[in-house]
C-alpha cells in the first residue's frame, strides 16, 4: 500500500482497528468526506480529534443540533449587532456601513477559510433535519463560498480533511452518501477492547482486565438492555473501581458503582430482578 494511503496508523491513546485505519487514509487520499456510523460510545467524535493530533493539524469541531441549518456552517450575519451599534455607537468607533465587521465565519467557513489544512468535525450530522445534509453538498464539493452580504469569495486553500459522524438516528439522503467514504464502527471485540482499556490504565493486571471484561460483556449480552455500556462508560468503571482500590476478584455478589455503567433506571431495575432470579 502506497505512502499516501498509510498516513494515520491510530495513535497512543486511540486504537483503531485496520478496516477503520484503511478508510481513514481512502478518504484523505480521495479527499472525500469520512462518514462515520456507530453506536454511542464506539470513538467516531476521537477519531477526528485523534487523526488531527496524529497529522498535527488544527481540529475545527461543528456540533449540529436539531436546529443547525447549513448555512449557520458557513457564516452569520448579525443584524442585531448592527442594528445596536448604529443606535448607540459600537465599542471602537467602527463604521456600521461596513457589514464585513459583523458577519462571524461558521465552523464549515473557518474550515475554508484556514490558511492551511484542516480536520473539520461534523459531528452527529442525523440530528439535523433531513435536508440539512443535501445542503452542505454543494459547499463539500467546491470547497469555496460567497458571502452574500458583502460579496466575499472564500475557497479552501488546501481541501479539509472532513469527518461526519452519525448516530444513524435518521436515514441520509443516497446524493450525500454517494460523496463520502463510510465506515461502520464495529463494537470492539474482547481482544481489541483489552488493547484499548490497557492504553488507559497501564497497570492493570490480567485479572482484574479479564474480570472486568467479563462483567462489560457480560452486561452487554443481557436481553432487553435498553442502553449497553460503552467504551467510555469500561474505562470510567474501572478508574472507580481503582480509586474506590475495590478488587473485582474478591466480590462475591452484585456489581460495584454499578451507576458507571448502566444509565437508566430501567436497566437497573432489569439487572436488579435478574440477580435475584
Amino acid at each position: 500500500m502506497s505512502d499516501v494511503f498509510d498516513q494515520f496508523q491510530g495513535t497512543a491513546s486511540y486504537i483503531a482497528s485496520e478496516e477503520l485505519r484503511h478508510a481513514v487514509n481512502v478518504a484523505v487520499a480521495l479527499a472525500r468526506p469520512l462518514l462515520v456510523r456507530g453506536e454511542p460510545g464506539t470513538g467516531k467524535t476521537l477519531l477526528a480529534e485523534n487523526l488531527a493530533s496524529a497529522l498535527q493539524l488544527p481540529l475545527i469541531r461543528w456540533h449540529v443540533k436539531s436546529t443547525t441549518k447549513a448555512k449557520d456552517g458557513l457564516y452569520v450575519y448579525d443584524t442585531v449587532a448592527r442594528l445596536h451599534d448604529s443606535r448607540f455607537g459600537g465599542e471602537g468607533g467602527g463604521d456600521v456601513r461596513d457589514i464585513a465587521r459583523y458577519i462571524k465565519l461558521g465552523p464549515l467557513g473557518e474550515a475554508l477559510a484556514a490558511p492551511s489544512r484542516v480536520v473539520l468535525l461534523i459531528d452527529e450530522i442525523d440530528k439535523a433535519d433531513l435536508e440539512f445534509p443535501n445542503d452542505l453538498l454543494h459547499e463539500l464539493d467546491a470547497m469555496r463560498f460567497r458571502i452574500d452580504e458583502t460579496g466575499r469569495e472564500v475557497a479552501a486553500v488546501e481541501r479539509p480533511i472532513v469527518i461526519i459522524t452519525s448516530n444513524n438516528e435518521k436515514e441520509l439522503p443516497d446524493a450525500f452518501l454517494r460523496r463520502c467514504v463510510f465506515h461502520y464502527i464495529q463494537f470492539p471485540t474482547r481482544e481489541l477492547m483489552s488493547e484499548i482499556v490497557r492504553v488507559h490504565h497501564p497497570d492493570i493486571t490480567d485479572k482484574v482486565l479479564d474480570n472486568a471484561l467479563e462483567v462489560f460483556f457480560g452486561l452487554r449480552a443481557t436481553p432487553r438492555l435498553r442502553k449497553k455500556p460503552s467504551t467510555s462508560e469500561l474505562i470510567d468503571w474501572i478508574c472507580a473501581l481503582n480509586k474506590a482500590g475495590v478488587d473485582l476478584g474478591k466480590i462475591s455478589g452484585g456489581i460495584p458503582f454499578l451507576g458507571t455503567l448502566l444509565k437508566t433506571e430501567q436497566d437497573v431495575e432489569l439487572l436488579g430482578k435478574r440477580a435475584k432470579a
